[in-house]
């Protein structure tokens, strides 16, 4: 590699591709180039400074991001680089382990047990102790076990204990010394128990770290802000000789708490390794020059930082435009006559981003997207109605108005788990077949006339579980030929079905956005029956059947297609023209973060720095005044990261003036009447949203029962203040003692 190489890096990028030995710590902020700059590094280390591939462990997230890598250190340096470990923090920990088993009493062949298995052997020992599924979810079993991983911890390890104040007494804890048990018994390994499995490793056998210590003289991470406590360990393990480990990353972007991310591990670092070597890389190539300025001014509010001040050459381009729309579908409408207009100007779809909080809002989106014929594409997820949840109740819905859909019966006769598997499934398809009748007539027949079929040998179990099924169905079925709304029979099917509780009670990340995408589903049938003079659960079918076969193949593949994603998935990509939907109180930030308090609201605030980074040439921001959540509009407010946009660099559009602003207290804010700009918004519109907003409900007082969206029924124990002021302390029938800003949280009367 020529030094041309380094030199057309700039100043602070040459700073951390040259300093080579001691501790490096590279804060790169968005778009600054990090990638290019952690590749020349590598690369430098093997063809300039002649350290062997051998000697040299490169650390990133993803099988992709580490291929990828790898090709372009492979086109910078003559040497062969086959001996360098360029690999997953989960691939190198399985590999030292199948190498080191014998120490773990392990053999080399160990199973790597992927979620299906560790679920199995959850319910195995919730069998075992005689407790339900319904008391104790497996997956809250796998979620603790997962939580203690994340930081290190074995069964053994005191410090840990001590540091995380773990209860041994908990029962979770004993669930997870017997799953352990059942792993080691099986010569298995979870996910987690890769990492958890070396750092234990490395602590009893201080020979076999050394080993490691010795080979590895340049450690390198990527994406280091990802990086959980226990990989933080296994880091500062390989490192404590040598010391010469490279982490690059940024504090800005560490949005993954949920997945066990630690910001700590940025914050930390000097402590670790005193004598680092702090470079940061300020220079942004992406975005315009105000988008660069309006996105730092929000990050700056943060106190979880090490501060970087983003700056770029490029021009300082077009305002940030701040929307303000009536409702949810004039925000998607307004989006969709936006990407009609860039069309028209000759921009590509595929220079077009639609960003959201959660994957249940892109169900509008999508549907106005369709009506203009603008083909787009979900990334890193499911169109609104593929996925599986949504499916899974559609299902249910189809065989209510029409008992004939086999597909349909057979697709959610066992969801959620009766015990009617795939065996006795098609024991009842095959009789249908002989008897030359539907496969819900089979059923029915069963129910009724069991002496008939004994020949198919269900159990007990299974015929009884048929019959509470076939219930539900005619139950639903007698509603909809009654004309009973749309909305009360999904709620029926949702919630007597067992599907709601079956998600409820897994309490992870995953079921959370399946409830919120269920929830939506509610708004979509509740949407239209309200458009709808006679709405039925027939014509709801048929509305979206329509839709969803709207024709895209008119418009030119050379136009690419629109993306949509949420703003999670959104990090790492770049796109000219990005519209972030949604942002308002209790969506962005989501009312679960607020829960969690400044920590939370920091993760949000740094979650939205990275949804305005993403754009190069035109950001526009997106709120409504009404939404339509959980089956009710709701009035939430600007989100407050709005206000922290100085109004140099944005214009609002919209009809309200400063109104929603003002609603929003916790932030000083500089905005004044005259800097807002008025859109061409129906006056009418406005008021109407309006005048349901001042129809308000009185309050929440003591005793009162109320249901919240994500933790259930409750009672109300105590209220303080009154409106927007009213926090409320609310007892769950779990015994859980909360307390909430009504003005925040997703609380309804009961």
């Amino acid at each position: 590699m020529n030094m041309e190489d380094v030199s057309s890096l700039n100043e602070a990028q040459q700073q951390a591709v040259l300093n080579k030995d001691g501790p490096v710590m590279i804060l790169a902020g968005a778009g600054s180039g990090k990638t290019r700059t952690l590749v020349t590094r590598i690369a430098r280390l093997i063809e300039h400074d002649r350290i062997s591939p051998f000697k040299v462990l490169a650390l990133t997230f993803s099988n992709k991001a580490a291929r990828e890598m790898r090709e372009r250190i492979n086109t910078l340096v003559s040497a062969d680089i086959g001996a360098l470990q360029m690999t997953t923090f989960h691939a190198f920990c399985a590999k030292v382990l199948r190498s080191e088993a014998r120490y773990l009493g392990l053999s080399r062949n160990f199973t790597i047990y992927a979620t299906a298995e560790s679920k199995s052997v959850a319910k195995g020992i919730l069998q075992r102790h005689g407790i339900s599924q319904k008391e104790v979810s497996p997956f809250e079993i796998l979620n603790y076990i997962s939580s203690l991983k994340n930081i290190g911890h074995y069964d053994g390890r005191k410090d840990v204990e001590e540091t995380y104040d773990i209860d041994r007494s908990d029962p979770l804890f004993t669930y997870y010394q017997e799953y352990e048990n059942e792993l080691h018994k099986a010569n298995a390994v979870d996910f987690g128990g890769l990492i958890a499995g070396v750092i234990q490793l490395f602590e009893l056998y201080p020979e076999v770290l050394n080993r490691y210590q010795e080979r590895f003289e340049y450690v390198l991470v990527d994406e280091y802000q990802d990086t959980n406590r226990a990989q933080f360990d296994l880091i500062r393990m390989l490192c404590e000789k040598t010391r010469n480990v490279c982490v690059v990353g940024d504090e800005d972007q560490s949005i993954y708490s949920w997945r066990g991310a630690d910001i700590r591990n940025i914050m930390d670092f000097e402590g670790v390794f005193p004598e680092v070597n702090i470079i940061k890389l300020e220079q942004n190539y992406r975005s315009s020059g105000i988008i660069i300025e309006a996105a730092t001014s929000v990050i700056a509010k943060n106190t979880q930082r090490k501060g970087k001040n983003m700056w770029t050459d490029n021009p300082e381009g077009e305002v940030v435009r701040i929307v303000e729309c009536a409702d949810d579908k004039k925000e998607a409408s307004y989006v969709s006559r936006e990407v009609e207009r860039l069309r028209d100007e000759g921009v590509p779809f595929s220079d077009i981003a639609v960003f959201y909080r959660t994957n249940s809002q892109s169900r509008l989106i999508e549907d106005a997207l369709r009506k203009i014929r603008a083909p787009y594409r979900v990334v890193a997820g499911l169109k609104f109605y593929e996925r599986k949840e949504i499916k899974d109740v559609m299902a249910y819905l189809r065989l209510i108005v029409n008992d004939k859909d086999s597909l349909a019966l057979s697709r959610i006769i066992n969801v959620p788990a009766r015990g009617v598997g795939a065996t006795s499934l098609r024991k009842l398809e095959q009789e249908a077949i002989q008897s030359g009748c539907s496969l819900w007539e089979i059923v029915q027949d069963v129910v009724e006339n069991s002496d008939k079929y004994k020949h198919i040998r269900l159990s007990a179990k299974i015929k009884k579980a048929l019959a509470e099924f076939a219930h539900l169905i005619n139950e639903s079925t007698l509603m909809e030929e009654q004309n009973e709304s749309p909305e009360k029979i999904y709620e029926k099917i949702l919630h007597e079905s067992g599907y709601w509780d079956f998600l409820k009670a897994s309490k992870d990340y995953e079921s959370l956005a399946r409830l919120e995408n269920l929830e939506e589903l509610a708004s979509a049938i509740k949407q239209f029956e309200d458009d709808e003079s006679k709405p039925s659960l027939t014509g709801f079918l048929e509305t979206v059947t329509l839709d969803q076969n709207v024709d895209d193949e008119s418009q030119s593949s050379e136009l690419g297609e629109v993306s949509l994603m949420t703003v999670h998935g959104a990090k790492g990509l770049e796109f000219p023209y990005v519209f972030v939907t949604g942002v308002e109180e209790n969506i962005f930030p989501s009312y679960r973060s607020l829960d969690e308090g400044e920590f939370g609201e920091e993760e949000e605030r740094r979650l939205f720095y990275v949804a305005m980074t993403r754009a190069m040439k035109q950001l526009t921001l997106t709120f409504a005044q009404g939404r339509m959540l959980f089956g009710q509009v709701k009035f939430n407010g600007p989100s407050r990261f709005l206000q922290e946009i100085p109004k140099k660099f944005c214009e609002w559009k919209g009809n309200s003036g400063t109104a929603g602003l003002e609603s929003v207290n916790s932030v000083q804010s500089d905005w004044s009447d005259e800097d807002f700009v008025q859109d061409s918004y129906d006056e009418d519109e406005v008021y109407e949203v309006r005048s349901k907003s001042s129809q308000r409900k009185p309050g929440y007082p003591k005793g009162s029962k109320v249901m919240h969206s994500l933790y259930g029924e409750g009672k109300i124990t105590s209220t303080v203040g009154l409106g927007e002021e009213e926090v409320v302390t609310i007892k769950f029938h779990d015994g859980a003692m909360k307390k909430f800003s009504v003005k925040f949280a997703p609380l309804s009367l009961i």
